[in-house]
């Protein structure tokens, strides 16, 4: 019997060991932390590239606007945008002269009274020359018959010389009166003029009485002001023409970013619309700044900079003036430094930190960063190459929280 209840005893305990045994597991199990799935980078060397990036437009370096040097009624347009033109040989517009304006009734009238006002005067500077010939032909008769009574010695010497005066005055009288008839003339011919109506025929039929314009330079037509015939001012725009194959872009930065840029700075010209990645460089950051209204509606204060293409014009033949692109212009660069991804970083009581993982837990870690691009950021202190950080950490990574990499799932 004691044998029998020793062994029920040993029985129980063995029991209740187990039940302690799996009692301890469960807690064990239950109060064990599960890792966090996270995306992992590693920390290398290699190049980095700090740039600025802005929307560009392309333009033609050069481009020459023609406008009217006289006023008069521009031809239908001989040429077209994208038409070649050749400096000193392509005609490109040729302006006539205007029709004159139509008259109403009292402009008429007025005109009619002053064409009949000139015609009176012209009848009076005939007359004024016949009345001129008839002294000049007396003068010279009595001149004639003093001098043969001077010859005889009946006739003074100075009643010769008063014949002779008479006849040079009234030879005078006589060109002033032919000059008067010449000026009547012509103020009749003016006021006649002012009666011509517009005639259907157009103005300027005759080539010898238009002006001709001609291409100043070679290259492509951009733009036609007017295609359409129609008078035109002095001074209006008529056509530009540029060379299309003579580029360069133009973009509008914000001051601050402007003033970290020095000309010969290398940059990239992408989504312009071709295949591949253009290169450029920065020719000229212009020394004066300008106010502009982003889409936001703030005020920024904006400089305006100039790149030239470096890449050849086979390569962007497709472009053209005023086509949009998209610029990353370096503002500076290293060659072998040590980088970690921008995702990975994150701001830790006003310093940078990131989670370095050591045997498959996050550890906290303050770093140093210098240098900042889109996707990389150079390592001042605080990592080594070759480290494995966290990137995008999320709210349940904390400091000492075990993780697992998502690729391994």
């Amino acid at each position: 019997m004691a044998e029998q209840h020793k062994a029920g005893m040993m029985r129980k305990v063995a029991i209740g060991a187990v039940a302690l045994g799996g009692l301890a597991a469960l807690v064990f199990v239950a109060g064990r932390s599960e890792p966090v799935p996270v995306d992992l980078a590693s920390v290398t060397r290699g190049p980095l590239e700090v740039t600025i990036n802005a929307e560009g437009q392309t333009r033609i370096r050069d481009v020459y606007d023609l406008s009217a040097p006289v006023m008069g009624r521009l031809s239908r347009s001989p040429v077209t945008v994208g038409d070649a033109v050749t400096a000193g040989e392509t005609t490109v517009a040729r302006i006539a002269p205007g029709a004159p304006a139509f008259l109403d009734d009292r402009a008429r009238a007025q005109a009619e009274a002053a064409v009949a006002q000139a015609k009176a005067a012209v009848l009076l500077a005939q007359s004024q020359i016949a009345m001129a010939e008839a002294d000049l032909g007396h003068a010279q008769v009595n001149l004639s018959r003093l001098v043969d009574l001077h010859a005889r010695g009946t006739a003074p010497q100075a009643q010769l010389d008063t014949a002779e005066l008479n006849v040079d005055l009234a030879a005078a009288k006589l060109d002033a009166a032919h000059a008067t008839l010449d000026i009547r003339d012509a103020e009749l011919a003016a006021q006649r003029a002012m009666l011509i109506e517009p005639n259907t025929a157009g103005a300027g039929d005759n080539a010898a009485c238009c002006v001709e314009l001609v291409a100043p330079v070679s290259g492509t037509v951009l733009s036609v002001a007017h295609e359409s015939a129609g008078m035109i001012q002095a001074g209006a725009p008529i056509l530009s023409i540029g060379e299309t194959k003579d580029l360069e872009i133009v973009a509008d930065l914000l001051s601050s970013d402007a003033v970290r840029l020095t000309p010969g700075a290398k940059a990239y010209v992408e989504r312009w619309g071709g295949a591949g990645v253009l290169d450029a460089r920065l020719s000229v950051v212009e020394p004066a700044g300008f106010t502009k209204l982003s889409a936001l509606g703030i005020e920024e204060q904006r400089v305006r900079v100039l790149l030239d293409f470096d890449s050849p014009k086979a390569a962007r033949a497709s472009l053209g003036h005023g086509f949009r692109t998209y610029l990353r212009i370096v503002e500076w660069q290293g060659d072998d430094v040590l980088r970690v991804p921008v995702s990975a970083l994150f701001r830790q009581d006003g310093k940078w930190a990131t989670y370095v993982v050591t045997g498959n837990v996050a550890v906290l870690t303050e770093i140093k960063i210098g240098h900042r691009s889109a996707d990389y950021a150079e390592v001042l202190s605080g990592l080594t190459g070759g480290e494995r950080v966290i990137t995008h950490p999320g709210d349940r990574v904390v400091n000492g929280v075990p993780i697992i990499n998502r690729d391994d799932l």
